[in-house]
């Protein structure tokens, strides 16, 4: 059994929202009720005008609190007669006047839109936008209920790809050579079982699907509110139809200009510095597990994660808890500072060799239940999109070896956590999308959100891209945690409810 591969720009690359581990569902809501879409009826092409003008027949699902859809878009935006996909969507519709439909999507890449507005709908939106907008979640491309990823139909090979580990010592030449096996094999098996599909779930594709999706709900302008990866699949629909943005905002910002490597070495900092963040909140109670502070407590998580590489923990179920699996377990919790306890009781059970916590948080991470199976297929549909997205880097052992330095350098304590990506190098397809600034000229405001110590899409990233978008207004959230809408302060809902309802920009960034 070999170890997981995925470890650097599969990690790195703008993880899904993560709600709080005690979960978020909507309050009661009125029962839907079935209806029909009016498309905008605008010109486009006679191959794309079926797509466009296509009837959505909304009708009541999940429990009859909302409406779900299924709409036809084509595989090959190149090609479109050549053969079509499903995208799924659910809506609530406005409790009051809508101002038209507000398309959400919550990360990922491979993040279930659907699976967020209807688990989630108060976490993702406030009553205002609420009020003021049917709310409509969609699975992109390749996601969950959408024409979707599929690779291992076995979950016990899921568990084997995630959880394996190489009996060689991490870093050496037989531990890389079993990375590489592991994701020729996956790849190979995505293929196997997704079809030529798997070449066309990019973000390029998944935007022009934004803009048909807007036509056929009957918006002129597209509405969109995005999380983490999502405001690169913003962005990149604001590049590629600037003049149909309407109001567009981007959270938990992406760079768009970064490259694989940019992406591992930045988000290794902003992990590095939540955990700090964490040590110094843990210091403060009474059940803080570490025997020193500060550094010394980062050093004593750096000493365990050693040990986990040489010695890893054997759970009930025969997985075992090594250092990637932890890492994960880590950073689950650090994406909102609610969630910092469960790192305490983590870090307090695992250095006692018990490695359950450590497999609780690891199996929220990925979306793995308790009978063993898989709630979703968005770890599938993360690296599909990924190795699509990012251009191929070098992955020739002495090239990933300098990685892993320049990375531990930066972040000593989980640098090397976020290094030895082989993920992409045999990937079926090779990338679509080359990485670069997006400017967006011609679009109306796009109001971009950054979180000053956000852990997984880091406060320099949303300052850069509102900086090389033309007409990006930046609005910074001073505190912690992953993205900020509706989860920080009122300066900041009131800064994005004010767009979405009046049209508001912000004279200058409010430094909330």
């Amino acid at each position: 059994m070999t170890a997981r591969t995925t470890r650097a720009v599969l990690i790195a690359a703008a993880l899904a929202i993560i709600l709080p581990l005690s979960g978020c569902v909507a309050s009661f809501l009125p029962k839907a009720q079935s209806t029909r879409s009016t498309p905008t009826g605008e010109k486009v092409s006679a191959d794309l005008t079926p797509f466009y003008s296509q009837v959505l027949n909304w009708k009541a699902c999940e429990g009859g609190d909302f409406q779900c859809a299924t709409a036809k878009a084509p595989m090959d935006w190149k090609n479109p007669a050549a053969k079509s996909i499903d995208l799924a969507l659910i809506r609530k519709t406005a409790t009051g006047t809508a101002l038209g439909s507000l398309l959400v999507n919550p990360g990922g890449p491979g993040g279930s839109g659907y699976d967020f507005i209807r688990d989630s709908l108060d976490y993702a939106v406030d009553k205002k936008l609420q009020q003021n907008y049917d709310i409509v979640g969609f699975d992109p491309r390749g996601v969950n209920k959408s024409s979707a990823v599929k690779c291992y139909q076995d979950p016990v090979e899921m568990d084997k790809f995630l959880f394996g580990n190489s009996p060689n010592p991490f870093g050496s030449d037989a531990w890389i050579a079993d990375q590489r096996t592991n994701n020729t094999a996956f790849g190979a098996a995505c293929l196997k079982y997704t079809g030529n599909l798997l070449g066309f779930i990019d973000t390029n594709s998944a935007a022009r699907d934004l803009d048909m999706l807007r036509s056929t709900l009957g918006d002129k302008k597209l509405n969109y509110l995005g999380y983490s990866y999502g405001t690169l699949l913003g962005a990149t629909y604001a590049e590629l139809f600037p003049k149909k943005t309407g109001h567009l905002v981007l959270d938990g910002a992406l760079d768009p200009a970064t490259t694989s490597f940019d992406v591992g070495a930045t988000q290794a900092q902003g992990f590095e510095s939540a955990l700090l963040a964490y040590i110094k909140d843990c210091e403060t109670g009474k059940d803080c597990p570490f025997s020193g502070s500060g550094a010394a407590a980062m050093a004593e998580i750096r000493s365990l994660l050693d040990s986990l590489n040489v010695s890893p923990l054997r759970a009930k179920d025969g997985r075992e808890l090594s250092s990637s699996v932890m890492f994960n377990a880590i950073i689950f919790p650090l994406y909102n500072k609610s969630n910092w306890p469960s790192l305490t009781q983590l870090f307090t059970t695992v250095m006692r060799g018990d490695p359950s916590v450590g497999f609780q948080l690891a199996d929220a991470y990925y979306g793995r239940t308790a009978d063993g199976t898989y709630k979703d297929n968005s770890t599938e549909a993360f690296i599909g999109i990924n190795c699509l997205d990012y251009a191929a880097e070098s992955t020739t052992d002495a090239s990933l070896r300098a990685d892993a330095a320049k990375l531990t350098s930066l972040a000593p304590t989980l640098g090397a956590q976020l290094s030895y990506d082989t993920s992409c190098a045999s990937w079926p397809f090779q990338p679509t999308r080359m990485r670069g600034s997006i400017a967006a000229d011609g679009s109306a405001p796009i109001l971009v959100v950054g979180t000053t110590n956000d852990p997984a899409t880091p406060y320099v990233w949303a300052k850069a891209l509102a900086k090389e978008l033309r007409n990006g207004h930046l609005i910074t959230y001073k505190g912690e945690g992953h993205t900020a809408y509706n989860k920080s302060n009122s300066c900041v809902n009131n800064a994005v409810d004010d767009f979405f309802v009046a049209g508001t920009v912000p004279k200058k960034d409010p430094q909330c």
